[in-house]
């Protein structure tokens, strides 16, 4: 099958799905997901497929969704739209993602450069994510936009830790992000590609049926502690949340002064916008 924004290939019992918009950083658009979802389902078939990789082309692993896409792709909350038929949206976009989670064979993500917004709902959805030590992996658009549609947070690092990047929409480094339990290793970030393929070649040595038996109890066990119900909150609550007037004066100022603009009046006030977990925050705010 041919793709326009993702690269599809297999190797040695791998599948490496890469986002392919570098020029915009791997902005998620509706048809990327959708290509997504189809590149996934298609290594889970393929019986030469042990393990997949999903990566980032460019300086990014993925800048979050695309904000700006054209008629008849997902469409935010200023559009007018009644929020039951927001929530339907999300839905039909989060059954995409959940293929990471529902295929039977286990997901690798490979983090680099920025995970912001969207590139975090869908790389924690992954069995296991590797990340360069100077990855930027935050939330930012919890501060103007919404709360995320997929929620993972908890799971990984904990409800404090989540609760301090989902309340100020800061960021960590990959390095961080390991301290936290949001990423299982960071290294450096030209170690990054060698790191995950040697854990991948290891998995491919594993038969795929104990392979899908090992990552479904897993998540099995995790489903028992609500992570899909959780799923499925998340995306009304983030309905619930685009109702807020911030929200709309947010694509307002998009519309009339760009999005460029937007973000600055979002953004700027927080400074670097950085979550440093070994440092204190009275330390970060007498440096800036």
């Amino acid at each position: 099958m041919d793709y326009e924004t993702i690269l599809y290939e297999t190797d040695a019992g791998k599948a490496r799905v890469t986002l392919n918009r570098p020029e915009k950083l791997n902005a998620i658009s509706w048809q990327m997901q959708q290509e997504l979802r189809d590149a996934l389902q298609a290594a889970d078939r393929d019986p030469a497929v042990h393990v997949a990789i999903i990566r980032g082309a460019g300086r990014a692993f993925s800048s979050g969704y695309d904000i700006t896409p054209p008629p008849g792709e997902l469409t935010h909350a200023a559009s007018g739209h009644s929020m039951e038929r927001d929530i339907w949206f999300l839905e039909q976009a989060q059954q995409m993602r959940m293929v990471i989670w529902d295929m039977h064979k286990p997901v690798i993500g490979q983090v680099h450069g920025y995970c912001l917004a969207g590139g975090t709902d869908l790389v924690f959805l992954c069995d296991i994510v590797i990340a360069a030590e100077d990855a930027v992996i935050g939330f930012p658009p919890v501060r103007s936009m919404g709360s995320p549609v997929g929620h993972m947070w908890t799971y990984l690092a904990g409800p404090q830790w989540a609760k301090r990047l989902l309340l100020t929409g800061d960021s960590v480094s990959g390095k961080e992000a390991e301290r936290i339990g949001l990423v299982l290793k960071a290294v450096p970030a030209e170690q990054l590609e060698a790191e995950v393929e040697t854990l991948a070649d290891r998995m491919a040595m594993i038969d795929v049926d104990l392979l899908a038996a090992n990552k479904r109890i897993v998540n099995m066990a995790m489903e028992l502690m609500g992570a899909r119900t959780m799923q499925r909150m998340a995306v009304e609550r983030d309905a619930i949340a685009r109702q807020s007037p911030v929200v709309h004066d947010f694509y307002r100022m998009a519309k009339e002064q760009g999005l460029k603009a937007a973000l600055e009046w979002r953004d700027t006030k927080f400074g670097d916008g950085r979550a440093q977990p070994a440092r204190s925050e009275g330390e970060r705010v007498r440096e800036g």
